[in-house]
Order: structure tokens, then sequence, then C-alpha cells
């Protein structure tokens, strides 16, 4: 199974159109307020911290340069070719790998299990820009990513956070600048239930292992000057058997 076609040319213009500047996109905040606030979440529940970070759903990769860090070998796979390019160009000393992967093809998964063996994998906000058909596979790619022994850090905007996504859509106005291209190129945020995130980990054969909530930091802001902060919800998930 992979995405269909529509959506991954919805993906491919939206980065062939987004500026490479640092923050023109909505969700490429400055690390310390996102990848540096996750990884305390996150690693205490590593089994292994040396096994391979896949960053899944790496855009343009400022998040996955900020994790090459952090741990020694850090890949970024996206969906679209336009946003690894982004990546690339970011990252001319190849702190990190970029390469393409459907993140719904369980077979090209597995094939990259082959490669790298067990690895742990970092994520934001994949199920939310995920069709609902399409939510059972990427979990279960993902567990196929970790194997026996990695483990998943997810966090995904909260029912809230969806609710104050559709208000700016809809201002009068129209949407704020950074928001516009989200919905003109037709990959709008999904609803996915607060509760429905650890149901998709179990239904993979995945044991949640922690939950919390956490600021979601964005690069737009309101009208009053104001930096929008959406509330986000984590969860840890692995094979604990």
């Amino acid at each position: 199974m992979s995405v269909t076609q529509h959506y991954r040319e919805a993906w491919e213009g939206f980065w062939r159109e987004a500026p490479q500047e640092p923050g023109s996109v909505l969700w490429d905040a400055e690390p310390d307020v996102t990848a540096a606030a996750h990884v305390p979440l996150f690693t205490p529940h590593l089994l292994d911290p040396g096994l391979p970070l896949i960053d899944l759903g790496c855009g343009n990769g400022t998040q996955t340069r900020f994790l090459a860090t952090r741990f020694t070998r850090v890949l970024g796979v996206d969906l679209a070719e336009a946003a690894l390019e982004h990546a690339r160009r970011a990252d001319p000393e190849g702190r990190a790998e970029y390469r393409f992967l459907d993140a719904v093809d369980r077979d090209a998964a597995e094939r990259l299990h082959d490669e790298l063996g067990d690895a742990n994998v970092y994520m934001r906000g994949l199920l939310h820009q995920c069709g609902p058909e399409d939510r059972g596979p990427l979990t279960e790619a993902v567990a196929a990513l970790l194997g026996a022994r990695g483990r998943v850090f997810l966090v995904e905007p909260s029912e809230e956070a969806g609710a104050i996504l559709g208000g700016l859509a809809r201002r009068p106005e129209g949407p704020p600048p950074k928001v516009a291209p989200i919905f003109r190129h037709g990959i709008a945020p999904g609803a996915v239930s607060d509760a429905a995130v650890p149901g998709h980990l179990t239904s993979a054969g995945l044991t949640v292992l922690a939950l919390g909530q956490a600021p979601l930091t964005t690069t737009e802001h309101t009208a009053d000057g104001a930096l929008i902060v959406l509330p986000s919800r984590w969860a840890v998930a692995g094979r604990t058997a």
C-alpha cells in the first residue's frame, strides 16, 4: 500500500513553493522549542539510544539537523522529494542522511529495517496529515521500523489545536500567510481524536509506554503579534515482548 498520487503531488507542490528561509513554514519552529524540548521526554524510554534515529516526515530537516547533534546516526525521510531537496541544501555538512520513504508502505519500511536494523523513530503530526485510511498502515510501518528494540516518539496536535487552526482558516480576512498554503495545497490537518492516537499504536502491536501534553510552537503570529502555540499530545511506544 502507498499514499495516493494526489496526496504525494500535494506535498511536492507545497514544498516546491515553500521558501528556503528558516521559519517560513508554519511548523518549522526553532529546535530549542521543538525537538530539544522533546528529547528529554523520550530518551528515558529508549532501550538503546545508539540505534539509528529516523525522523519520519522530516520536511526541510530543521529538527533532523538538531537530532543529529544528539544521536549517532540520524536519517530524515519524507514523502516529498522537494522537501528532501530543502533538507539537503540546509545541511551542506551532511550531519544527517536524507532519503525518500512513503511512510504508509509497509514493504518499504521493512526494506529500510533490513538495511538499518532496529531503529528509534521521531515523528511530528503525521497521523493528522494522513487520511483516515492511511493511519493504520502508517503505524504498522512505524512498527516495522522499530523492530524489537526501537521506540517511537510521536507528537500530534490535540483536538483543541484542530479547532484553533480551523478558526484561523475561516477568518473573514483569510488565513494567516503561513496557514494559507496548507489549505491551498489540500494538505489541511485531519481530525484525529486525542483518544485515537494511542489506539493506532496498540493496533500496530505496540505498547504505549508514556503519554503527556506539551505546547506545539508554530512560526505564525496572531493579529496582535503573539506567537501561535498549539496544544499537543505526545506518546512513546514500542514492543515489550
